[in-house]
């Protein structure tokens, strides 16, 4: 009786792997199950998400995949440097693409503090971009001094005044990518889609001393 339990619950489980492989569009599921979208600015230059709607390569649509504040430094002392992006940025703010495949296209509509102004950007993710993120990779991790089979399932988005959008993927234990950049438009519409009389959130105090010191680094990214 316990064999044929465990026979039915093996067919259960592969039927379910084969069903979600058909649902993707590529005859087996990804290696992985979500990929993380993550999103940040450079020091002091603030930003606030409306929305990072993704659409995947089936064509399906994940609206507010993310939104809220971009992961951001803001030391003290004016002691942060805003100019150009990191060279190995982290994973950003961000939440879990449950149920997607890969990233076809992904909107964002963001509010730049700093300006302020209200910018859009479609960004469209190369294919090379997609097969990499597929691709297994030996890695070592620093910090548990292990190697370990890791993906690049970490897409991360850097959002720059001027309507700057660059992004990169990366694992948990592989170096980041850099896979596009793009530069978006001014939306008329203005902060909260045109629902705020054209109020934007306030920028900290931290950052507002930075700009007013030294300015955006318009250029640097």
């Amino acid at each position: 009786m316990n064999k044929t339990r465990r026979l039915l619950n093996a067919c259960l489980l592969s039927l379910l792997s084969m069903l979600a492989g058909c649902a993707n569009g590529r005859g087996h599921p990804l290696p992985y199950d979500a990929w993380f979208l993550g999103l940040f600015s450079p020091d002091y230059m603030e930003v606030w998400i409306e929305t990072a709607d993704v659409t995947d390569i089936q064509g399906r649509v994940f609206r507010q995949a993310m939104s809220g504040t971009a992961a951001i430094q803001t030391p003290p002392d004016n002691r942060g440097n805003p100019k150009g992006w990191p060279k190995r940025p982290g994973i950003g703010a961000g939440k879990l693409v449950i149920g997607a495949d890969l990233p076809r296209v992904i909107y964002v509509n963001w509010q730049s503090l700093v300006e302020p102004q209200t910018y859009e950007a479609y960004i469209e993710i190369p294919e090379e971009a997609r097969q990499l993120m597929l691709k297994p990779e030996r890695s070592y991790c620093n910090l548990d001094g292990k190697w370990i089979t890791d993906y690049r399932d970490f897409l991360t988005i850097g959002l720059a005044p001027g309507g700057i959008a660059k992004v990169w993927i990366r694992g948990q234990c592989t170096a980041p990518i850099e896979v596009t950049r793009v530069v978006g438009k001014v939306d008329p519409r203005g902060p909260y889609l045109g629902r705020s009389g054209g109020r934007y959130r306030p920028l900290s105090d931290i950052s507002k001393a930075y700009v007013e010191k030294f300015g955006v680094p318009y250029g640097s990214w």
